[in-house]
């Protein structure tokens, strides 16, 4: 992540996403936003919950997010479908983070800007829990993403350039911080720098269908099911393939078991300019001269 000598001291502006990059949603959190999810297009639709998730799926892979579909096909109401898919008995007790996150990004130079697909009071929530609200100049949650009245969540361009142009931040000087391979991809092609957190991704696919215990399944969600087995790569390759480590936060939710993790592979995509395992990393590779 080296500048031009023209920008050497100019600090640089970090945007950061929230789940599986400040904390770890995998652990309990991202199963209970899939199940939400569900359910809400589930009622919305008049369907079995089988039914709902092979619809999710079929619009998550054709635009990125269940919510696009649900909105271009079926006129949700995005309010709605955020709160169904983000209300937690217990919000705290399903929250898992790093010691020192606060101490970290405090210490880190320069700007910090929340950027997540996640809904606003959601986001805000977790950040108090992880005391990091502070730390932070700016949020944009997904409720700031509508652009000439369409929603353009991550990873859409147009949302992010006009973010950047009404924070006066130069392309050149944002760094972003994921876990979701697919977007730091599309960003970097603007000339962002990145850094992959790979820390938090499980052994999944990600748009495989919730099959709830003892639920019958028709041939279309089993085929999905056939289908997402075929695609699930060996560790060795897995940086290769985006749809294996990605999840729908806004796009798609962890389904497997907690302690199934996969290997993430050594080497870094040619679009990743950093490859941390948790953001406590970030700190250390910066003092090495990476950025």
């Amino acid at each position: 992540m080296s500048t031009g000598p023209a920008d050497r001291r100019a600090p640089p502006v970090w945007l950061f996403d929230l789940d599986n990059t400040l904390h770890d949603a995998s652990f309990a959190i991202m199963p209970q936003i899939n199940r939400g999810m569900t359910a809400y297009v589930a009622q919305l639709l008049d369907t079995d919950l089988a039914t709902a998730s092979r619809i999710r799926t079929e619009y998550w892979k054709r635009y990125g997010a269940t919510l696009l579909g649900l909105l271009r096909h079926h006129d949700a109401d995005p309010a709605e479908f955020l709160r169904a898919a983000h209300t937690f008995d217990d919000l705290p007790s399903l929250i898992r983070a790093r010691r020192g996150l606060r101490t970290l990004l405090a210490s880190l130079p320069g700007r910090k800007i929340l950027l997540t697909n996640a809904p606003r009071a959601y986001a805000r929530d977790v950040m108090r829990h992880l005391g990091i609200g502070r730390q932070f100049a700016h949020e944009v949650a997904i409720e700031d993403m509508w652009v000439h009245r369409r929603l353009r969540p991550k990873p859409d361009r147009l949302m992010l350039r006009r973010l950047l142009a009404r924070q006066r931040v130069a392309t050149h000087r944002a760094v972003l911080v994921e876990d979701t391979l697919s977007h730091l991809k599309r960003y970097r092609g603007m000339g962002l720098r990145t850094v992959w957190v790979t820390g938090y991704l499980r052994e999944l696919a990600p748009s495989r269908p919730v099959l709830e215990q003892g639920q019958h399944t028709d041939a279309a969600t089993m085929a999905v099911l056939a289908e997402e087995a075929a695609r699930h790569v060996p560790a060795a390759v897995a940086t290769g393939s985006v749809q294996d480590v990605q999840a729908e936060h806004d796009q798609m939710a962890q389904q497997l078991p907690v302690r199934t993790r996969r290997p993430v592979g050594r080497n870094r995509p040619g679009y990743v300019s950093i490859k941390v395992k948790s953001v406590h990393e970030l700190k250390r590779r910066i003092s090495r001269g990476h950025s």
